[in-house]
């Protein structure tokens, strides 16, 4: 079994965690603490125009661009959903959905003009989020997510996770959801519920369908666009989604964060509370912990492997590919296609690491090396599929084209992790006229000595590269100690692996960031 941990940092402006299996870097998801439109969000909103054309509906969310809506993510009983919508909207009681008489499912193949209208007022969640000039894409098939269970109003189906193999394991928890599932409810029942008691679950489904109630409750006289429930956040829902008795140890360097994911995992796995750690260190926890020199190695356009051995990654707007390149390893094999097959392979593991990595969704077209056995190709297909078996995003893989390719689509739901690790010069920036260091060092000064003129701040931190903070604090008598003996301030300087060499950043006793 893996070893895993995961790295929470919390800034004033972003939440970054970093997932790694066996110390290796495996998934990075970054958040804005301000983050609208996720995966999971639930709105009401208006139609704002039909296209017959192609089926579908733009829709007001609330976001600069309109969602897009087809009729084939209304789902089978938009209908039904509408109908309980408009009683919600009004001041009537509103019977709860179990007393609710259902309308019949909608037609598979008929047209969006036959069930929405312009203006109409919808429920929808968000499905995909927005990315590149694309706005959000919408469904209006409602699910509420729990981590054993997903609550899937106005349906009556019980699902199992293909991932339970024993087939009386998945008649054991369908027979048991069917006789504790309230009537026009439906339930998605996920790989965590294998083993899980009855009370276990009987709980989780209360609870996501009181999720539900609170949720409509709120419609009341409400205005589109308005979100009716958002999502939980997306460390919660990391933790929600995989957080099993592998886990090792669960790092955070905010103390309300840390308080936040200790009180989930006491909710779901209290005997786990001692595996969340708060991080009190100086350094960023992401330096300290080698994990920013892992993202600056691994988020580029070629990435090493063993033995000389590299991927070169491209994306353009169509397609990611990827080219799988045997470096110097050809001086060690003792034919070609004993080369071709100990790369490929090699290659296969690092490609399923970097697509969880970078979160690649749609088509991507890899390019292993040429093999002529067709034995060496099946192992390596079947090896591409054992790996990727680990990626919780779905895919699908087909085997290798006759020149070598193979096609692999992953569901793509969020922007992918695009991290720049290309610096500019540390002199000139990348312009091509040479600044002298000493100027920089100068223009520091200066901040130090006046900070805000408005509003003098006497605690100052300053984060720099590690070359420059090696240079401002090396001696007894140092250039960090010069500044606080003369202007008369408290001073820290910390190194940020993160920083481009020239780069710095004040921030004051709470972590904000200063406008100097």
């Amino acid at each position: 079994m893996s070893h895993k941990e995961l790295y929470i940092d919390v800034s004033s402006d972003e939440i970054s965690i970093a997932l790694l299996e066996d110390k290796r870097l495996v998934e990075l998801n970054k958040e804005s603490a301000n983050s609208r439109f996720t995966v999971g969000d639930i709105y009401l909103a208006r139609v704002k125009k039909i296209v017959p054309g192609l089926n579908a509906a733009f829709v007001d969310v609330g976001h600069k661009r309109d969602a897009f809506l087809h009729y084939l993510d209304l789902g089978p009983q938009f209908k039904s959903m509408a109908k309980y919508l408009q009683i919600a909207l009004q001041s009537k009681p509103l019977p709860p959905l179990s007393r609710f008489k259902r309308e019949k499912d909608i037609d598979k193949n008929g047209k969006i003009t036959d069930v929405l209208k312009g203006g109409q007022q919808i429920i929808v969640q968000i499905a995909k989020e927005p990315i590149s000039t694309k706005g959000p894409r919408l469904t209006s098939e409602i699910s509420i997510a729990g981590r054993n269970l997903v609550l899937m109003p106005f349906s009556d189906k019980v699902s199992i996770s293909q991932k339970i193999s024993k087939s009386e394991e998945k008649v054991r928890l369908k027979n048991l959801l069917n006789s504790i599932r309230p009537r026009n409810y439906g339930v998605i029942v996920r790989t965590m519920a294998e083993k899980q008691r009855v009370a276990e679950l009987d709980a989780e489904l209360r609870e996501l369908v009181d999720i539900w109630e609170k949720s409509i409750f709120k419609l009341r006289k409400a205005r589109p666009p308005k979100l009716v429930q958002g999502e939980v956040s997306r460390t919660t829902a990391i933790l929600r989604d995989i957080l099993n008795d592998s886990f090792n140890h669960i790092y955070v360097n905010d103390e309300n964060v840390y308080k936040e994911i200790k009180s989930y995992i006491g909710n779901i796995s209290p005997e786990q509370q001692k595996i969340v750690k708060l991080y009190t260190g100086k350094a960023s926890i992401f330096d300290e912990y080698q994990i920013t020199k892992q993202i600056k190695s691994n988020f580029g356009r070629t990435v090493p492997m063993k033995k000389g051995a590299y991927l070169v990654i491209e994306h353009t707007e169509a397609l990611h590919s990827i080219d799988v390149n045997s470096g110097n390893r050809n001086k060690e094999a003792t034919n070609q296609e004993e080369n071709a097959i100990d790369v490929n392979m090699l290659a296969a593991e690092e490609l399923a690491r970097q697509l969880r990595l970078r979160d690649m969704g749609g088509i991507v077209v890899v390019d292993f090396i040429d093999m002529q056995k067709n034995e060496h190709k099946q192992e390596l297909f079947d090896y591409m599929k054992q790996l990727m078996s680990k990626d919780r995003a779905k895919h699908h893989i087909l085997p290798l084209s006759k020149f070598g390719l193979m096609q692999i689509t992953r569901q793509r739901v969020r922007p992918e992790t695009n991290i720049n690790t290309i610096e500019s010069c540390p002199t000139c920036k990348g312009t091509g006229e040479i600044q002298p260091p000493v100027l920089i060092v100068e223009e520091i000064q200066d901040k130090v000595r006046y900070g805000k003129l408005k509003k003098p701040v006497k605690s100052i931190e300053l984060r720099v590269h590690p070359f420059l903070h090696a240079y401002l604090t090396k001696g007894i008598i140092s250039k960090k100690r010069l500044w606080q003996l003369k202007y008369r301030k408290r001073l820290t300087i910390k190194p940020d692996q993160s920083y481009t060499y020239m780069e710095y950043n004040f921030f004051d006793a709470k972590g904000n960031m200063l406008n100097i």
